[in-house]
C-alpha cells in the first residue's frame, strides 16, 4: 500500500481505541469534563449498564452556540495553549480527544447552555457528521447523551461484559470521583432507578457520611487519619488499621493532585509500609491524597491518565513509605495515635487512650516453674521498666481521696487474669482489654531483633568460594552502575565478563539462601524501581521466624506482675497492635459494648 492520510473519522475511531473501551471509560471522560467546567452536581444515567445509553448532566459553566461544534473537533481544548500550560496543568482533561472519539463509535447528542444565553443549544453527531446547532431547553450546564456504544464497530461490542459487570465498573468509577471531590454532588441512575445520591459534602460531618457511604462502616470503625508534609509534598487522607483488610484491592483509592491514579511506585510504597502487619495475600484499605507542585509530576504519560510519572521517584516513594509506616507504628502502642476525626468504633477496636501513665510498680517475686527463656525475658522487662520491691502499689492513688485517677491508667490497663494460658484480661479506663500473649510477645521480640539488625547495618559475609553468576548483558551493566547500592545491601560482586559476575559477599543473615537468585532479584528491583527492599524483606522473614520461635508460648502460666510487664512493653513497641503475620494482638471491649451484651439499661 502507498502512504496515505487517514480520514478524520477513522482517526477518531483509532483514538477511541485508546480512551474508550467500555461504558465506564465514556463516563470517566464526560464526568471529568463536567468537573473541569465547575459543576457542583453531576447526574449519570445508564441504560443496560451503559451499553444502550449513557447520559451525563451537570450544572457547570456550559458552552455557547459557536463552541459546540468546536468541542467535537479533535485536539480542541480550552485548558492548554502552550507547553508551559501542559507542565502546569491542573485540570482533569486536556487532550481534546474525548468527545470526538466517543462520537466516532456511538450516537452522540451534546446540549449546553451558557449562563449568559437565554436558552441552550444542541448538536448531534452521526458517523462523524455534526449537525447544525438547534435550540434546546436545557438548563445552565451541559448534557451529553451517548447511545448504542460501538454500534458501528461490531467487533468492539463483543468485548463488552454482562450488564451487571459494566454497571459495577461505572459504580466503582463514581466512588472514586466522590472521594476525589467532596464538594460535588453525584447521582447514579440505572434503568430508571436511582442507585445512589451523594449530596455535596462541605463540612467534616458530611464528609464522614460520604466516606461511610463509599467505604463502609467497618472502614470508619478502624480508620487512621494521615496528615504528613515534607517540603512541597503533602500526604493526607485515611488508612484502615491492618486488622481491617480485604481479599481484593477494591478499597484502595489514591489521588495525585486530585487525579485518581494507579502507579507502581505508589503501590510498592504502600505495600512495603504494610508488609509486617498484614496476612499474606490480604490487602489494606485506604483513601489517600498526595499533593505536590504540578511541575513535579507528569500526567501526560497515559491516554486515559491512569498513570503519572514523578520527577523524583525515590523521594516520593520514601515519603509515602515513611508517612504510612509512622502512622501504622502508633496503632496499638503507647504512642499517640493519629486522630481520625471520625466517630470511634465500639466493637473490637484498638483503643486510643493516651499513654504516659506512671511506670508499672509490681512484685519482683516471680513464681517458680516458669520456663527459663520466659523468666529471663520477664526479668529483662523488670529491669527496663524499673520494677519496684514487693508491696509497691500497682496504681497511683490520689493523695487526698485514695482513688485511682483515669489519667494514671495505662493504655492496656492492668492485668486481672490469664484465660486458658492464652489470653491476658486487663482493665483500662475504657473497659476490658483481651491480649493474645504469644502474638504480643512475638511482635515485641521481632521489633527488637529488627532494631538490632538495622542498627548494626546489613553486614556482608565473604563467601569461601566466590560464585559465578550468569546474567544478561543489561543486568551485568546495571550491577556495575549500582555497585554502591549492592554493597549497602551486603552484596559484593565484580564483573568477570560481558554476561557474568563473580559474587564474593552476601548478607550474613541470608548466607544460606540462593545467593545467585537473590542477586538477580535485587537487580530486577533496581532496574524497575530504582531501589530494592528484597534483602530487607527476606531478612525480616528470618527475623520473624526467630521471633516466633523465641516468644512465650500458649499454656504458660504468668503471674500478674509478669502480665503487667508484658502489657507495658507492648505500649512501648511500634506496631504492637498486630503480630508479624498480621493477627491482632489485642482488642478493646469498652463499657457501652459490654452493657449491650448484658442488655443493661433496657
Amino acid at each position: 500500500m502507498t502512504i496515505q492520510l487517514l480520514p478524520d473519522h477513522l482517526i477518531n475511531q483509532i483514538a477511541a481505541g485508546e480512551v474508550v473501551d467500555r461504558p465506564s471509560s465514556v463516563v470517566k471522560e464526560l464526568v471529568e469534563n463536567s468537573l473541569d467546567a465547575g459543576a457542583g452536581r453531576i447526574k449519570v444515567q445508564l441504560e443496560q449498564g451503559g451499553r444502550r445509553a449513557i447520559r451525563v448532566t451537570d450544572d457547570g459553566l456550559g458552552m455557547q452556540k459557536e463552541e459546540l461544534a468546536a468541542a467535537l473537533q479533535r485536539h480542541a481544548t480550552s485548558k492548554i495553549a502552550s507547553l508551559d500550560d501542559l507542565e502546569q496543568v491542573a485540570t482533569m482533561g486536556f487532550r481534546g480527544e474525548a468527545l470526538p472519539s466517543i462520537a466516532s463509535v456511538a450516537r452522540l447528542d451534546l446540549s449546553s447552555r451558557h449562563p449568559s444565553d437565554e436558552h441552550g443549544w444542541m448538536v448531534q453527531v452521526r458517523r462523524g457528521d455534526i449537525s447544525e446547532p438547534q435550540p434546546d431547553p436545557v438548563r445552565t450546564g451541559t448534557r451529553v447523551c451517548v447511545e448504542d456504544l460501538f454500534y458501528n464497530v461490531p467487533a468492539r461490542r463483543k468485548f463488552l461484559r454482562a450488564e451487571r459487570t459494566e454497571f459495577s465498573h461505572v459504580d466503582q468509577l463514581l466512588r472514586r470521583f466522590a472521594l476525589a471531590r467532596f464538594d460535588v454532588g453525584f447521582e447514579l441512575e440505572h434503568n430508571g432507578k436511582t442507585v445512589s445520591a451523594l449530596p455535596p459534602a462541605r463540612d467534616e460531618a458530611e464528609q464522614t457520611r460520604r466516606l461511610r457511604r463509599v467505604m463502609g462502616r467497618d472502614f470508619i470503625d478502624h480508620v487512621i487519619r494521615i496528615d504528613e508534609e515534607r517540603g512541597a509534598i503533602a500526604l493526607a487522607g485515611w488508612a484502615a488499621e491492618p486488622r481491617y483488610n480485604r481479599a481484593r484491592s477494591d478499597r484502595q483509592f489514591f489521588f495525585v493532585n486530585g487525579r485518581a491514579v494507579q502507579d507502581r511506585v505508589i503501590a510498592h510504597a504502600v505495600r512495603s509500609a504494610f508488609q509486617d502487619v498484614l496476612f499474606h495475600g490480604r490487602h489494606p484499605a485506604f483513601v489517600l491524597y498526595l499533593n505536590m507542585p504540578p511541575e513535579m509530576v507528569d500526567v501526560n504519560v497515559h491516554p486515559q491518565k491512569h498513570e503519572v510519572r514523578f520527577r523524583d521517584t525515590r523521594a516520593v516513594h520514601d515519603f509515602l513509605f515513611s508517612s504510612l509506616r509512622r502512622a501504622l507504628s502508633a496503632v496499638g502502642s503507647g504512642a499517640p495515635r493519629p486522630g481520625s476525626g471520625l466517630e470511634p468504633g465500639l466493637q473490637a477496636a484498638v483503643g486510643t487512650a493516651p499513654a504516659g501513665g506512671p511506670a508499672w510498680s509490681g512484685d519482683r517475686n516471680f513464681q517458680s516453674g516458669i520456663p527459663l527463656a520466659v523468666r529471663d525475658q520477664v526479668s529483662a522487662y523488670a529491669s527496663v521498666l524499673g520494677v519496684g520491691s514487693a508491696g509497691e502499689a500497682r496504681r497511683r492513688e490520689d493523695p487526698e481521696t485514695g482513688d485511682q485517677t483515669q489519667a494514671d491508667i495505662p493504655l492496656l490497663g492492668y492485668a486481672l487474669a490469664q484465660l486458658h494460658g492464652v489470653y491476658i484480661l486487663s482493665q483500662n479506663a475504657a473497659g476490658l482489654v483481651l491480649t493474645d500473649m504469644h502474638a504480643a510477645h512475638e511482635r515485641i521480640t521481632y521489633e527488637r531483633l529488627k532494631s538490632r539488625y538495622s542498627g548494626e547495618g546489613i553486614k556482608g559475609q565473604r563467601l569461601l568460594v566466590p560464585l559465578d553468576v550468569q546474567l544478561s548483558e543489561a543486568e551485568a551493566d546495571l550491577a556495575e552502575e549500582t555497585s554502591a547500592e549492592l554493597q549497602s545491601l551486603g552484596l559484593a560482586a565484580d564483573r568477570s565478563g560481558p554476561e557474568s559476575l563473580v559474587l564474593r559477599e552476601v548478607p550474613a543473615l541470608l548466607a544460606q539462601s540462593d545467593a545467585a537468585q537473590l542477586l538477580r532479584d535485587v537487580l530486577a528491583d533496581l532496574g524497575r524501581d530504582g531501589q530494592s527492599a528484597r534483602v530487607e524483606s527476606q531478612a525480616n522473614e528470618i527475623l520473624s521466624t526467630m521471633a516466633c520461635h523465641g516468644s512465650v508460648r500458649a499454656n504458660r502460666s504468668l503471674t500478674l506482675p509478669e502480665m503487667d510487664a508484658l502489657l507495658r512493653d507492648m505500649e512501648r513497641t511500634e506496631r504492637s497492635g498486630h503480630c508479624n503475620h498480621g493477627r491482632p494482638t489485642w482488642i478493646q471491649l469498652d463499657m457501652p459494648t459490654l452493657d449491650r451484651l448484658f442488655l443493661r439499661g433496657r
